[in-house]
């Protein structure tokens, strides 16, 4: 395929796969204003699909960061009434949404940790608008990226730069199982059902908490409930539900675990991108669900911020199994977003569960927040024990991948 069958086939599989989108449905579209070059492409196949308007906002990061040496903090942080009344029309009738990210890995490297921090917030609450659609409307919503030239130099610095776009969206289309031959609806159902049957499997075991342990120094344990449903068989769906696939690629099984129920200490294992800046060599101490210690040389206001975004920032919201040999992991690339880079190992997320409701037993509770911000911890010789509601010990990774 050449780069224009390339773009064709990934927005095909982006509103198809992804989004689902249905006939007469509105598509509200935010787009990393990089990759703009890509978004008639993702218009064309929504509107094939039946789509009864696309409706495109670009975000504008580099933008952004100018304003925010001139305007104080509360004022980056502010969303405006325009910004929450633009899509909610849409909203109201039903409309999906995706996010096409792009990545800038250098751009605010120069930007202040609080400004970066107030750049963040004010986009996250943007989003939030749509999240909040998500979890009372039902609605589908897909996060997936665009290749642009700035991510492309950073990872493949290798490759001659006149290749280097090319080469990223020949890797990308790799990463989301898409090749020139294959059917991708086949290829993901077949796909999502392999990993319903592993989540299935977790849940026969009924876990009441799993241990992680690494040679890097985690050694965490995650509380989950009678509700922390790994697989799809046990979660209960609207009936107006309609199928779509929220993340490609993905390659984890997860779950949201007790609010209250995580203790000790965990460090991530890959760089996290948080409001423009890379961090790295971080990790969080937990006491009774809480973080109470922000572990970190640099970047520490950034995340000790992001745990003050509001008062269940610092609780768990979701734990997911990555294997390490997972596909994404052993093509041995970082890739600087949160979205690929968590589909190569374990991780957790801060703040907002996954469950829409709180656990049927009141005794548990699942987190709720504004945010939702995962970070990865798996490893090469990461260990997880789960303890079943029998009290019986089962090993569920060992060396970095699934024991069963």
């Amino acid at each position: 395929m050449n780069q224009k069958q390339m773009m064709q086939k990934y927005a095909y599989t982006l509103a198809r796969v992804g989004l689902n989108v249905q006939k007469g449905q509105s598509v509200l579209v935010e787009a990393a204003v990089e990759g703009s070059y890509f978004i008639p492409y993702f218009m064309e196949e929504c509107y094939k699909l039946g789509a009864g308007n696309v409706i495109v906002h670009y975000l504008d990061l580099a933008a952004l960061k100018v304003s925010s040496q001139y305007r104080s903090d509360a004022d980056i942080r502010k969303v405006e009434p325009w910004e929450e009344l633009q899509n909610q029309q849409y909203l109201d009738g039903d409309a999906c949404f995706v996010r096409l990210e792009g990545v800038n890995p250098d751009l605010m490297k120069d930007v202040s940790e609080e400004r970066a921090n107030a750049i963040f917030a004010h986009v996250d609450a943007v989003r939030n608008i749509m999240r909040k659609a998500s979890r009372e409307k039902h609605c589908q919503w897909l996060i997936a990226m665009i290749p642009t030239k700035e991510w492309a130099d950073a990872i493949l610095p290798d490759v001659q730069e006149e290749n280097r776009m090319e080469e990223l969206w020949k890797l990308l289309l790799k990463l989301c199982y898409i090749d020139e031959e294959n059917d991708v609806v086949k290829t993901w159902e077949e796909k999502k059902k392999r990993t319903g049957e592993r989540g299935d499997k977790m849940d026969s075991y009924h876990f009441t908490k799993l241990h992680y342990t690494a040679s890097n120094g985690t050694d965490l344990t995650v509380q989950l409930t009678p509700d922390s449903h790994f697989g799809f068989s046990k979660r209960k769906l609207p009936e107006n539900y309609i199928p779509y696939n929220p993340n490609i690629p993905t390659e984890e099984i997860c779950t949201t675990p007790e609010k209250f129920g995580t203790e000790g200490v965990v460090y991530a294992s890959r760089p996290l991108v948080l409001g423009g800046k890379v961090l790295e060599n971080f990790g969080f101490r937990f006491e009774k669900g809480k973080v109470v210690e922000v572990i970190a040389n640099e970047g520490k206001a950034v995340l000790e911020e992001l745990i003050r975004m509001d008062e269940n920032a610092c609780y768990l919201g979701e734990c997911a199994l990555v294997e390490y040999h997972s596909p994404i992991s052993m093509s041995n690339i970082v890739y600087y977003t949160t979205l690929i880079d968590e589909n190569a190992s374990c991780h957790l997320a801060l703040g907002r569960g996954l469950a829409r409701q709180q656990p049927s037993d009141p005794k548990y509770t699942f987190n709720d927040s504004k945010i939702h911000i995962d970070f990865m911890i798996g490893t090469k010789d990461m260990h997880i024990v789960g303890t079943t509601n029998e009290g019986k010990e089962v090993i569920v990774f060992d060396n970095g991948d699934f024991a069963f």
